[in-house]
């Protein structure tokens, strides 16, 4: 059986259905007309043939009916959105959901007044790489669970271990701190909390929190890439900021 043969086959079973392409190839039929199939490339390797059909769903939009956009689909940069610049796609930094992840270890409190974010001790070892994972001229935006978003930031000074990192010459065990453990195993590069220096743009107390709602990404770690744009588009008309702006401002 050929390609033509096999694609044919394959329309009839679509065309007995119920998805959104079955319905469209009953109005082509109905009009006396045959589904046009084009093949558009050849040759290909099942990786790039998929890479092709994502990149050909991203243009052509609403005009197909596919149900879903494609493998690749998270590499592809969102819908609608070529008249305005994205991170992860038009500039070199990112932006980076951070739950504070309060307690012994942590304070909003601490963060807030000096400008600051930190990782707590893991026996797994892991938070540490969190911290490592923020880059000078990224954006954080700073979370805390059961009450929201509570900050937007810029990294200033990346994640150093916490007897190294100085609040206007202050080392932090010298500060009245709110986490009463924050400066434990000082001495311990593994297990010691590991502090990234942030400018706070935008900075609320708990109870002026940008509360969670429905369709807002809260993901479950401490750190990851943000990408959802349905989020940064709502904190950025709540808080009037403008993320593109404060990624690209070098003067802090």
């Amino acid at each position: 059986m050929g390609k033509a043969q096999v694609i044919g086959a394959n329309l009839i079973f679509l065309a007995q259905g119920k998805s959104k392409m079955a319905a469209r190839i009953k109005q082509i039929r109905a009009a006396g007309e045959k589904p046009v199939v084009r093949i558009i490339a050849a040759g290909l390797s099942a990786d790039q043939a998929l890479l092709v059909e994502a990149a050909f769903i991203w243009k052509s939009g609403r005009e197909l009916v596919n149900a879903v956009s494609g493998h690749y689909k998270d590499k592809f940069r969102p819908k609608d959105t070529l008249h305005k610049k994205i991170a992860g796609f038009d500039f070199s930094h990112s932006i980076h959901f951070f739950n504070v992840g309060e307690g012994k270890c942590r304070s909003w409190d601490d963060c807030y007044a000096h400008g600051f974010l930190s990782t707590c001790r893991n026996s797994k070892k892991k938070d540490k790489n969190r911290a490592h994972d923020l880059h000078e001229g990224d954006v954080v935006l700073a979370y805390i669970s059961q009450h929201g978003y509570v900050g937007v930031g810029r990294v200033i000074k990346e994640a150093v271990p916490a007897r190294d990192f100085r609040v206007k010459s202050k080392r932090l065990k010298d500060l009245s701190l709110h986490a009463s453990d924050m400066c434990h195993d000082l001495d311990d590069d593994v297990y010691c909390e590991y502090v990234t220096k942030v400018y706070w743009v935008v900075k609320k107390k708990r109870g002026d929190a940008l509360p969670r709602k429905s369709g807002l990404f809260i993901p479950p770690s401490t750190r990851v890439k943000m990408t959802d744009q349905t989020t940064l588009d709502y904190i950025e008309d709540k808080w009037d900021v403008n993320f593109h702006k404060i990624l690209e401002d070098e003067s802090r």
